[in-house]
């Protein structure tokens, strides 16, 4: 079957742009990898799961119960590992149809085919590397609230929070509430940069009441709060045991730590869509037009995986790559009137939203700081000091570092390493831009090559006829 529109990612943008293409009339399929849609921000429980309702989760159930009723087609639990189509055709052909090819649940590999694609990828974590930071009880903020909004789980019995941004104070708080003590909030950002973020944050007093709230809490409970520090090591047997706080090292079982948000461009990357390097939205993001299209045809990106700008702004964008995907596609003659709401509430949302997102860019002296005979790679198990000496040899750019000492080139595909390693090649070569990014390659998920071969016998494999001498 030929969708009309097709829906990379189900969290607050993708299911915005799904419900408002299919209520419109579009043959609308979503694919999400989750068992449900929701994203990080708005994850539902895993089927059995009571976890207590909070404000988060009221607004992902209205979202989901939205989508629902839209007729728009749901594929949750779906790894799309592949992309092809639109402009991924031999040289002189036509732009063809998209092509997303996914494994089901059940381990089935399948494929859909639209006219149109809208990108809600989203965001990955970034961490910069430091000494300590692969033990055991080291994980991100993001994994943090994944255990405890998805399955109730704490991390840790004592646990410090580092790094950037308002997830610093929200996962602090969620801590806080499910019984864990909090030996410490470390604050990259120092207060005057808070101070200075208030009138943007005033654009949406609910968030701003709500972080005003979890700072509170943590007050009234005596949790310090070091402003303007991070944590420089963490150290330990087998696992977490303490972590550095300048000249201060801190008990704890468990340290959430992150350093920001980066977009997840690794499919408009293997689209050859244009990029630019934005520090103050996450990184690299897609060229993007007022109504999210990108520089290929038909071709949507909306949400933090098009620049981050918080989840309170990721269904306007959604919403409006749907509303241009159908003007695009003819079925929207009137598109000026249509956009004119979704376009107030994300200029309004992104105001709050791109105060946070500069909060959280990300800050050279971190890198700057590691020592050489720190792992940035964990895959590969590559130093700060290998990346250096490619650099020193001449690799000029992050393809040829990759080449030259493989780092990226393992399960996570350069998630967890590839910004520290872009901003010390950056270091060498004279700027993120210079530097570039690594190009983007299939599968985009790592997938077991038995899903994609099936049973076969080497019989079955074509052999051509020797070519003639």
């Amino acid at each position: 079957m030929m969708h009309d529109i097709a829906v990379l990612g189900g969290g607050p943008a993708g299911m915005a742009a799904a419900t408002e293409a299919a209520r419109r009339g579009a043959r609308v399929v979503l694919l999400e990898e989750s068992a449900a849609p929701g994203g990080q921000v708005y994850r539902a429980p895993p089927t059995g799961f009571v976890v207590p309702a909070d404000a988060d989760s009221r607004v992902g159930d209205a979202l989901r119960a939205a989508l629902r009723q839209s007729g728009a087609e749901i594929r949750p639990g779906c790894r799309v590992w592949g992309v092809g189509g639109g402009p991924l055709v031999p040289q002189g052909m036509a732009a063809a149809p998209f092509r997303l090819d996914a494994l089901a649940p059940d381990g089935q590999s399948f494929a859909v085919e639209a006219r149109a694609l809208v990108l809600c990828t989203g965001t990955h974590e970034r961490i910069i590397a430091f000494p300590g930071w692969t033990l055991p009880g080291v994980l991100g903020l993001a994994a943090a609230t994944i255990l405890l909004k998805a399955h109730g789980v704490l991390p840790g019995r004592r646990v410090v929070v580092a790094g950037a941004g308002p997830l610093l104070y929200a996962v602090a708080a969620k801590l806080l509430k499910a019984g864990a003590e909090v030996a410490a909030v470390v604050d990259l950002a120092h207060s005057r940069e808070w101070v200075r973020a208030l009138p943007a944050l005033a654009a949406r007093p609910d968030l701003l009441a709500r972080g005003v709230a979890w700072r509170a809490k943590l007050l009234a409970r005596g949790i310090r709060v070091m402003a303007g520090a991070q944590v420089s090591a963490a150290a330990g047997g087998e696992v977490l045991e303490r972590a550095r706080v300048g000249d201060t090292w801190i008990d704890c079982d468990a340290l959430c730590v992150g350093h920001g948000l980066v977009p997840a461009t690794e499919a408009t990357r293997a689209f050859r869509a244009a990029h630019r390097y934005a520090a103050a939205e996450g990184g690299w993001v897609p060229v993007l037009d007022a109504d999210q299209r990108c520089s290929v045809p038909f071709l949507y990106a909306a949400g933090d995986g098009a620049g981050v700008r918080g989840a309170a702004a990721a269904p306007a964008s959604g919403r409006l790559a749907a509303l241009a995907a159908l003007h695009d596609l003819g079925m929207l003659p009137d598109h000026a009137a249509a956009r004119a709401a979704p376009a107030r509430d994300l200029a309004r949302a992104a105001r709050a939203g791109g105060a946070m997102a500069r909060m959280m860019a990300l800050r050279p002296e971190l890198v700057q700081a590691i020592p050489p005979e720190t792992v940035v790679c964990r895959c590969e198990g590559v130093t700060r000091a290998e990346i250096d000496a490619a650099c020193a040899d001449g690799a000029g750019d992050m393809n040829q570092m990759k080449q030259f000492t493989r780092c990226g080139m393992g399960p996570c595909q350069g998630r967890l390493c590839g910004e520290t390693a872009a901003e010390l090649v950056a270091m060498h070569c004279g700027g993120r831009e210079r530097a570039g990014f690594a190009t983007g390659r299939l599968p985009l998920r790592p997938v077991a090559m038995d899903a994609l071969l099936g049973d076969f016998d080497y019989a079955d494999i074509p052999v051509p006829n020797a070519a003639p001498i």
